[in-house]
């Protein structure tokens, strides 16, 4: 395909960016990074001790910084972004002029019952709420964010999608 290409994943929480991220890697044989872990590296810090010490403006500095160092890397790679990377300071402008975007545009109810079901505590986000203020919680997420994960160059919607389906519009994208 490409000598350097660098595929993105955006979507919200529990889309599944990060697991189908490692699939789609290691089908490629590319390296899978992970934002918010790039961003917990640099700052010697857990997402939820930036937050709760310096607040999301600090947090979202942070995130730009990181995403636009590993973007700025001459390698191939897929990262996972957090589902609000793309939605602050002009970020998915940055990923879509230096990567292949894709959005993985995953039912609210699928989405809902994977936070449910995985560790709560692992998405601060979520902690305490019960399976119906979670779904509210994705909708108010959705609405606030989905102007900026339809901007992405591929979007791939429903519950299952496969990283062959993902290098068919890769290919496309390639093509046009």
């Amino acid at each position: 395909m490409s000598k350097n290409l660098k595929v993105v994943l955006v979507g919200l929480p529990g889309s599944g960016k990060s697991t189908f991220g490692r699939q789609l890697a290691e089908h490629l044989g590319f390296p899978f990074l992970d934002l918010d872990t790039l961003i917990e590296v640099k700052a010697q810090s857990k997402i939820s001790e930036i937050f709760a010490i310096h607040g999301e403006g600090k947090f979202r500095e942070l995130e730009t910084q990181v995403l636009n160092d590993v973007l700025s890397k001459e390698d191939s790679y897929v990262l996972a972004t957090g589902g609000g990377a793309p939605c602050f300071n002009d970020n998915m402008d940055l990923i879509n002029s230096k990567s292949i975007s894709v959005y993985l545009d995953v039912p609210l109810t699928s989405i809902s019952d994977r936070i449910r079901q995985s560790k709560v505590q692992n998405r601060p986000m979520f902690s305490g709420l019960d399976q119906g203020e979670i779904t509210l919680k994705l909708k108010s997420l959705l609405t606030q964010r989905e102007y900026f994960y339809n901007q992405a160059k591929i979007k791939l919607s429903g519950e299952d999608f496969s990283a062959e389906l993902l290098l068919y519009e890769l290919i496309n994208q390639f093509k046009n």
